[in-house]
């Protein structure tokens, strides 16, 4: 189901020439530029109108590439901490916290803050559009589309590696318009990602485009926004957990949005990001003062990922050194990399709970892991308005009131199948699909 919107007006600029564009509807890529360059949105609205919270996430609409409001969103909240606040020695901490609280008001069903990306990729499609949308991901993601394509009757291809699909449930049956493809037992990320590219090479299928989709970043800058609003000011840190460091980007551009705005601030928030180790490419990369991502054996980092306390964190393509990717971003904002061990974690995920009372992902373990290392040495002040991204919990309040129900996957692939391999299954897996939408001959 989705309800009728007047469209976002927009246009899209590329980080790198400052060029302009129309959006063709799923633009991605600047066209025929030698750099490659994220696209960033220029709303009409340079002050941001808050709409009624009956709209779930979409009472950010202003600042959102999207056509349509779909059925069953809900944003991220904000609130002033008294008890994790106490015990780390900060005066002003404010968490954003994306999951499920009902005491708290956020209603968010798959418990991370993928649902922010799912509801403004998915709204930018059009309504009666005539390809399937797929979408790569190491768990969470898939997750949140998987549901957000089910409640509104969206066709998707997910690739997800096959050890990772426990992730893959919801409170109720997934309807067979999303279906689930896998990369084998001991592959990561960046194989579904190959296999995703296997899969957009095949006619009738569209690449949700990750860090490179607007939707996705404005979506996930919703977090910012709900911090920006509660605090009534700019945050002066950002804290989270970084796997492809997109939630990063995201805050970076909407704290751009802000000083234009005019209301909250001229200053820019500081990013303080995390990566779990040991796999920490993008701390490697940033202390080592390197624009490019330094050399990464792919053995090595299947077996470092294995160790991880936070596989989601994993990814070995993250947008960090694109224009307008992760290392503009850092430097933009003086920001820094911390990595944090895997006890170091969950340490800190527990006295999350024992605190603030609600369970949390590990990511979000790894970013409050971060901010007590970060008070422990002296780089932020007691004073400091700190937003802390909580991206994910209430798994355990959840689950313990419904039923679950898990998506299984229709086929496990090698971590390097062939494309017609590939294009085959899928043109049969969606042949009701492709008929309907008469985009060609399919066996």
């Amino acid at each position: 189901m989705s309800f009728s919107l007047t469209p976002t007006l927009y246009l899209l600029k590329s980080v790198a020439s400052g060029r302009i564009y129309q959006d063709d509807g799923w633009m991605l890529d600047p066209d025929s530029e030698s750099q490659p360059s994220l696209l960033r949105t220029l709303y009409s609205s340079t002050r941001i109108h808050l709409r009624d919270k009956k709209n779930g996430l979409y009472q950010y609409a202003d600042w959102m590439p999207i056509r349509r409001i779909l059925n069953g969103s809900a944003p991220p909240i904000t609130y002033r901490s008294k008890n994790l606040a106490e015990v780390i020695g900060l005066h002003y901490l404010w968490i954003t916290f994306s999951g499920y609280w009902p005491e708290k008001g956020s209603m968010m069903k798959t418990c991370t803050f993928k649902e922010t990306e799912a509801y403004s990729v998915c709204a930018r499609l059009p309504e009666n559009t005539q390809q399937i949308l797929v979408v790569a991901s190491a768990g969470n993601t898939a997750r949140a589309f998987a549901r957000v394509c089910s409640d509104n009757q969206i066709p998707l291809l997910l690739c997800v590696p096959v050890d990772n699909i426990d992730v893959l449930w919801s409170d109720q049956p997934f309807l067979p318009c999303v279906k689930l493809i896998c990369t084998d037992s001991g592959s990561d990320y960046s194989d579904a990602i190959y296999l995703s590219n296997l899969a957009v090479s095949t006619n009738g299928f569209l690449a949700e485009g990750g860090a490179k989709n607007v939707a996705r970043r404005d979506g996930m800058a919703s977090t910012f926004l709900s911090a920006t609003h509660a605090i009534g000011q700019i945050p002066d840190y950002y804290f989270q957990a970084i796997g492809s460091g997109t939630g990063a980007i995201a805050a970076w551009e909407a704290n751009l949005r802000f000083i234009e705005d005019g209301r909250y601030g001229q200053h820019k928030t500081k990013l303080m990001l995390s990566q779990n180790e040991p796999f920490t490419p993008m701390y490697d990369s940033w202390k080592a003062g390197s624009r490019e991502l330094l050399p990464l054996d792919e053995e090595e980092a299947h077996h470092q990922i294995a160790q991880m306390y936070s596989k989601v964190l994993s990814n070995r393509k993250p947008p960090y050194s694109i224009a307008g990717g992760l290392f503009d971003a850092l430097t933009d904002t003086n920001g820094d990399i911390l990595k944090v061990n895997n006890h170091a974690a969950i340490v800190a995920t527990e006295l999350f709970n024992q605190t603030e009372g609600i369970d949390i992902h590990p990511a979000a373990g790894v970013a409050t892991a971060s901010l007590i290392q970060a008070i422990d040495a002296g780089l932020i002040s007691s004073e400091a308005n700190v937003m802390l991204n909580i991206t994910g919990g209430g798994e355990k309040i959840l689950q313990s009131q419904h039923k679950l129900y898990y998506l299984e996957p229709s086929r496990i692939f090698s971590a390097s199948p062939h494309q017609e391999e590939v294009s085959d299954f899928i043109k049969f897996l969606f042949r009701d699909y492709l008929k309907q939408y008469a985009l060609g001959e399919v066996k």
